[in-house]
Parts: structure tokens; sequence; C-alpha cells
């Protein structure tokens, strides 16, 4: 098939989405025609940059696939690493940035989203020499010795553990409403209550590790759905510290830690594994994902994989939020399995929640319909599709495949699919990583275990 201009070739392609086009098959044929030097860094907190050398075209009649090109390249580093800074030593490659990423450009929301993460104007360099990469990773976890408190905030319920010595001694999950309540008073009650509950199994509190969905620098909030209704001026008085605070407040001055969710996912499956070099997806109400590198450690990545590209296609499906097309948030959580549906003549109630709508799938699946199959097989195809991308930006040696949409037969074939299209079509990558799912040993790990065992 050809994508603005460039003929893409692609053996394994899903039966419910045949437009469908790899973002890696497409950058590797772009690549095979471009002979122009071009380089790109993003620059993040404490100076750290992410350096990427390609290449272009340059010419006039391939400025539309150059442009597209620069645009999922440097998208794609921004939500994988974060940065509020892009160098770049290419004039037109410069202007054409400074276009999009703009109040009223294509890339407003990331411009906006970036400005306000990293508390500061989203800027666009042009410099004859790009800085080099840096990265300055934590280690993190991995740390059981003495009286700890582990914190997991969902969104849906609170999760909190006490732990001495490695061994689990209190856990507790207590149903909550973060997301729709406004006042931030009722989130710090409620993070209060729950360190107050571990700490009175314990006879003191020697650290607290906090996973919770979020971007998250210094322990700091800087953005965050659990926080979704709190106004922008409490949210800047009450919440970014929010964390902080309330240990602080709690037990003094101890050690502390907070961290995106994914990452104590992925922390939860090194301990698992006995491992490293771990990549977490849990598919579920979205694409969380969270990385922990070759020697251990946390890199302070974003890795909110939900908003990379994974699909070339200039059809495809939209994310309300962000307003771009073809990430991962449409592909590999509840909504993929929605999107397809229709598509395979599974009529689903609108007035379901798409936690209910991906139920009546399930459940068709269990019963061995041919339809439900179809969806998950053709999912099983963009995924594999997609590790084969995220793994030449990671490295990863394992994928850790976790999320209601993995679970029942669904998940069984799903994988079994994602498997066979790395093996035919991806052979260096599926030798190079292996696709596992929780144990036993993972599940008593728990997030809340892992995120007691953050703080040194």
């Amino acid at each position: 098939m050809e994508r603005h201009g460039i003929s893409v070739e692609i053996k394994n392609i899903p039966v419910l989405d045949p437009e469908f086009t790899p973002i890696l098959r497409f950058n590797q044929a772009f690549l095979k025609t471009a002979s122009k030097p071009v380089s790109i860094a993003v620059e993040r907190a404490d100076g750290q940059m992410a350096t990427t050398h390609t290449y272009i075209h340059g010419t006039p009649e391939m400025a539309e696939a150059d442009r597209y090109y620069i645009d999922r390249l440097v998208k794609t580093e921004l939500w994988m690493k974060g940065g509020f800074r892009i160098y770049v030593n290419d004039k037109d490659v410069c202007d054409y940035l400074k276009s999009v990423y703009r109040k009223g450009g294509a890339r407003e929301f990331d411009w906006d989203y970036f400005a306000n993460v990293f508390e500061h104007p989203f800027e666009i360099i042009y410099t004859d020499q790009v800085p080099e990469s840096m990265d300055i990773a934590k280690p993190m976890g991995g740390h059981l010795e003495g009286c700890r408190i582990g914190f997991d905030a969902g969104g849906s319920d609170r999760k909190v553990s006490a732990v001495i010595d490695g061994e689990t001694v209190f856990s507790e999950e207590v149903v909550w409403f973060p997301k729709i309540t406004a006042d931030p008073d009722y989130h710090y009650d409620g993070i209060v209550s729950a360190l107050k509950s571990a700490a009175a199994h314990m006879p003191r509190v020697d650290a607290v590790g906090v996973s919770s969905a979020g971007v998250f620098i210094n322990n700091r909030t800087m953005a965050a759905s659990l926080f979704l209704s709190v106004p922008k001026e409490l949210y800047d008085a009450k919440v970014k510290d929010i964390y902080i605070r309330a240990i602080r407040d709690t037990f003094g001055d101890i050690p502390y830690a907070v961290y995106n969710d994914g990452d104590v996912s992925a922390l939860a499956g090194t301990m698992s594994l006995n491992d490293t070099n771990v990549l977490g997806i849990a598919m579920g109400t979205s694409e969380a994902v969270g990385y922990v590198n070759e020697e251990g450690c946390i890199t302070g990545w974003l890795n909110e994989l939900a908003f990379v590209p994974v699909d070339a296609n200039p059809e495809a499906m939209e994310d309300e939020w962000s307003g771009d097309i073809g990430c991962g948030v449409k592909y590999f959580c509840q909504d993929g399995v929605i999107k397809l549906a229709p598509r395979a003549g599974i009529e689903l109630d609108e007035s379901l929640s798409p936690a209910e709508k991906l139920k009546v799938v399930q459940k068709l699946m269990e019963e061995g319909d041919r339809r439900a199959a179809q969806v998950y097989e053709s999912i099983g195809v963009y995924l594999g599709h997609t590790l084969a991308y995220y793994y030449e930006k990671y490295g990863f040696r394992y994928v850790l495949l976790l999320g209601r949409v993995m679970s029942g037969k669904g998940g069984d074939l799903l994988l079994e699919t994602c498997q066979k299209v790395l093996n035919d079509e991806y052979p260096e990558a599926a030798a190079g990583f292996q696709l596992t799912l929780p144990d036993e040993k993972f599940r008593r790990v728990g997030q809340s275990m892992a995120a007691a065992s953050l703080p040194g």
C-alpha cells in the first residue's frame, strides 16, 4: 500500500482493519530512499536529552513524506521520553515543527501539555550542533528492609500495603471516586487515611512508596487523570505536591518516592522474573506502560505510549483527548476492542460503559464466537507489529502484558497471534525478547508491595 508517497509492504494484516499500516514498516520504507542527514534532540528535566540522528529526502516532491516522518518521530520521542525543548539542525524541519507545535497548530495539544508538565514554555530551536543523548536513570525499587508502606492510587479504588522486611503484613482496598471529585482535600484525606491504616499494623514507618497514574517529576504530580475534575488554580496549589504533603504531614521527614503506576508494574515484573530490562504494558481503560532498564533502574521517561503513533493510515481513528490519529490508545485497550467489534458484526449497546462493552465481547469469546475471535486476532496483529517498533526504541528483554483486555480466551488468542506476527515478520525482534504474562509470584508481589520497595 502507499502512504504519503511511500510504498509500504506488509505481510500480516488485521482482518478487521485492512488499511492498518504499521509505523515501523512505514519508517523502514521511508528510510530506504532518504539520504539527507537530520538530527533532532528532545530536552527534558535536568538537562537530559533524547537525540535521534536520521535522514529525510529534502526534495520538493517528497516534502509530504518528510513532514509526516518528522512529525511522527518527534511525537514518539516526546511521549516516550518527555520534553519541553526541541533542537534541530535543519532549517526547513525546524520551521515545519514551529508551524505545528504552537497555538492553533496541528500539535497544539502536545505543545500545551508538555509546557504545563515541565512548567516551561515549549521551544523549538535551530542549531548547527544538536546536543547528544544524556540519560540519568535512577536505581529505584527492590528495597524491602524495614517497615514500609506501599500505596497504589487507582481511578476506582486505592490500595495500600504494610510490608515488614519483604513480607506483607496488611493490605487494604478501598473504593473511591477521585476522577469526578473537584475538591483536592477529598484526595488528600483519602491518601492520608490509607497511610494511617497501614501504619497501624507496624511498629514504625521507615519509608513510603507511591504508585499512581500520571506524570511525576521529582515526586511532584505534573499531570494525572485522578485529579481530572480539580480546577487548575487548586491543582497548582494542592495537587502537585499532594503525595509529598500527605507523607510528610503524617510521618515527618522519612524517605519516599512517587512513580507512575506503569513503571511500578514493570518493577513488580522485574521482582517476579528476578531479572531486568522489562517493558510492562497494561491494556485496560488505556494503554499504561512502564519500563525498567538493563541496570534495574526506572528511567524517568514518560513511557506514555498510549499517545505514540502506531498506525500510518491517514484514516486511522482519532483519539478524543489529543485530537491525533493512529496512536496506541485506540489499539491496545478496551477502546481497541470497542472499535473493532462492530466491524466483526457485533452490535454493542451504546448505553453500556466501555468496560461493559468489553465484557460483552469477552463473553462471546468464551462462548466460541468467531466474530469475537476476529477482534482479538486483529489486536494481536496490531501488537505484533507495534512490539517490533517498541523493541527498536527500548531494546527490552521481556514484555509483561497485563490488563483486562488480556484476560480469558481472548487474551490467549491475542498473545498467540502477536507471537506469530513477530516470528513471521520480525524474526530478529522475536529472538530478542520474551512475551510473558503475570504469574502467581507477580500477583503476590502486587503493585502496592512493589511501590513499598521504591525508596532507597
